[in-house]
């Protein structure tokens, strides 16, 4: 039997204003620009510039019952100093011509390779069947996709018949382009091509030919380093032989696509803030790219003003009034998240300056105090998924450098002393002696650890193998040298 109750709960929700500043939080400072741009394209009461506010009198009185819409109020769009003539703090300016950066085109990594196909000379059947398998070559430069699958491809979009046999034929041409070592179906095939064409050139080299044979009949061998049993396999005598063989085929290029494929784009690292030493006083400001000139347009306040005084039982003029209204409200509250933004930048910046303030005079990564992400929001007071969004997407440029904020973010060790170390110093010293061990007898991570432990940082073999992956080294086997 169906019963009606009632229940109370409490419940917490985002109010919409929350999230747009949540959003534009976590933006870093090269795609604000973007942003805004967004924004003013979707909100025709949103401006650009800067403007002085003008006078506004206040409005007629009437009847609030006749209101187009509830909790309506004009002197909140009229003549509001903090939005009008709206600027935001900021250091520095730019020029219109610095705005944009042009970046040169290059052809991508598709065009390059049709290009080539056409001086082969191929009848209009095989130049389709060649530009299906040159569109099946992804941005690193290799093909994946099974023979057989692109022969059905084949089948079902271009109606053309072929087999696995004229395809590998095609692809064999294909394989000579450049770069060398394109149109591969695995790593193992990628660095033979390679190898092969070396070889071409050089005519009989012993190295070349070594190195052919390492890849051929040891490559599972060689990606695991097991240069004895490439030694035992191959019956190599001379060691110079295998040593020299081993650094030609390190010296291949096993991604050819990204050399020359696709659109070459130069990234520029654009700082969010600009620390200063100034005879020991940090001179902190916020990039003035954060500051953009914003304004509520004031041909819509304008436009509300003149709806205000006409006759309020229109039911368009009620649907026109608030959908101004809403625009309005829209632009009041983007610029209210902007300049929300700005202060939480600021206040997070200032409490990392002030906790790193060692670090910040010399550069010296042994003076990073141990920090995580509840020292900062406790000492600015908000929340830590707060400062976790500003860290991980902001950047700082200091007098020793761009550092991203989470860089001053890391977790404190115990020293034999009774000291707290950041663990950035134990990778450092870690790193140190990894790049000093003998490579023809690498040390392990329990040997690692035992050589931390007697410079005083006490952690377990399982902290080295953590902190030696974050710094992308292989284990000790991947490491040995000849």
């Amino acid at each position: 039997m169906q019963k009606l109750s009632l229940s109370q709960t409490l419940g917490q929700k985002l109010s919409p204003q929350q999230i747009q500043f949540i959003k534009l939080l976590q933006v870093p400072t090269a795609e604000l620009d973007t942003r805004v741009e967004e924004e003013l394209e979707l909100n025709p009461a949103l401006e650009e510039g800067r403007e002085e506010p003008e006078p506004v009198s206040e409005a007629d009185d009437y009847d609030e019952a006749e209101s187009p819409t509830d909790d309506l109020n004009v002197e909140d769009y009229l003549g509001d100093d903090d939005y009008s003539g709206y600027k935001m703090q900021g250091d520095g300016s730019y020029d219109d011509e610095d705005k944009e950066m042009p970046i040169a085109m290059q052809a991508s990594l598709n065009d390059q390779l049709e290009m080539q196909l056409g001086y082969l000379g191929l009848d209009s059947r095989s130049e389709t069947i060649a530009k299906q398998l040159i569109g099946s070559i992804e941005s690193d430069g290799y093909i994946r996709r099974e023979l057989d699958a692109i022969v059905n491809d084949l089948a079902f979009s271009q109606n053309i018949e072929t087999d696995i046999e004229e395809l590998e034929e095609l692809l064999g041409q294909i394989q000579q382009f450049d770069p060398p070592g394109i149109a591969a179906r695995n790593l193992q095939e990628c660095l033979l091509i390679q190898l092969q064409r070396k070889l071409e050139d050089l005519e009989e080299d012993p190295v070349l030919q070594a190195a052919i044979e390492i890849i051929e009949h040891c490559f599972d061998e060689f990606t695991k380093k097991h240069y004895d049993k490439i030694v035992r396999k191959l019956n190599i005598d001379d060691q110079e032989l295998l040593k020299d063989a081993v650094a030609a085929i390190v010296k291949l290029n096993p991604k050819p696509g990204g050399v020359s494929g696709g659109i070459v784009k130069t990234q520029y690292l654009i700082p969010d803030f600009i620390l200063s030493n100034n005879n020991g006083k940090m001179d902190l400001t916020l990039n003035s790219r954060n500051a953009p000139e914003l304004r509520v347009s004031q041909s819509y306040s304008d436009m509300f003003k003149a709806y205000d005084k006409s006759d309020k039982k229109d039911k368009k003029l009620k649907e026109t009034v608030s959908f101004v209204k809403q625009k309005l409200d829209a632009a009041k509250w983007f610029i209210d998240a902007i300049k929300q933004r700005q202060n939480t930048l600021l206040r997070t910046m200032e409490a990392i300056v002030k906790y790193q303030y060692e670090f910040f005079l010399e550069g010296d990564e042994t003076k990073l105090r141990p920090m995580i992400l509840k020292d900062i929001a406790n000492e600015i007071q908000m929340d830590i998924s707060t400062v976790s969004r500003v860290a991980n997407s902001k950047s700082v440029q200091t007098d020793f450098g761009i550092f991203p904020l989470k860089y001053f973010f890391s977790e404190g060790i115990s020293t034999a002393s009774g000291e707290d170390v950041s663990s950035r110093e134990v990778k450092n010293v870690l790193a140190e002696f990894i790049n000093n061990e003998d490579k023809k007898k690498p040390l392990s991570d329990d040997k690692l650890e035992k050589a931390l432990k007697a410079k005083g940082y006490n952690i377990a073999r399982r902290t080295v193998a953590k902190y030696r992956e974050q710094l992308n080294i292989p284990v000790a086997r991947l490491r040995k040298e000849l």
